[in-house]
C-alpha cells in the first residue's frame, strides 16, 4: 500500500526504536505520524533543525533523540527505511510517498 503525506520544505526524517512513529522536520517545524494509522500525532511549529543526524522528537516521543536522514539538497530526495524494514519512505521537498509492506 502506498500513502502520500504532503509536508512542505522537507529537511529531515526518522522513525523512533520501535518503528511505531515518524518524526519529519520541515523549514516550518516539526510533525510526529503514527506509523500504525498514518495519522498526525504531534506538531510543533518550533524549528528544531536536526544535529549531528539526531532530531529531537515532540507529542508521543517527546524529547527522544532518534536518529534522522537529512534531505541531500543536491539531489532534493531521500529514502528512509522503519527499523523492521516494514515501511519505505522517498521524500522529496513537498512531501512523503509511504510504502507499506503487508503484514
Amino acid at each position: 500500500m502506498t500513502r502520500y503525506l504532503h509536508l512542505g520544505g522537507m529537511v529531515a526524517a526518522g522513525f523512533d526504536p520501535g518503528g511505531d512513529y515518524l518524526l519529519t522536520t520541515t523549514h516550518s517545524g516539526r510533525g510526529v505520524f503514527s506509523t500504525r494509522i498514518l495519522e498526525r500525532r504531534g506538531r510543533s511549529t518550533d524549528l528544531a533543525y536536526p544535529e549531528l543526524g539526531i532530531g529531537v522528537g515532540i507529542g508521543p516521543i517527546d524529547d527522544q533523540a532518534l536518529p534522522v536522514t537529512e534531505m541531500e539538497y543536491g539531489l532534493a530526495t531521500m529514502r528512509v527505511v522503519s527499523p523492521d524494514g516494514r515501511i519505505v519512505l522517498e521524500c522529496e521537498s513537498s512531501g512523503i510517498a509511504l510504502r507499506v509492506a503487508d503484514p
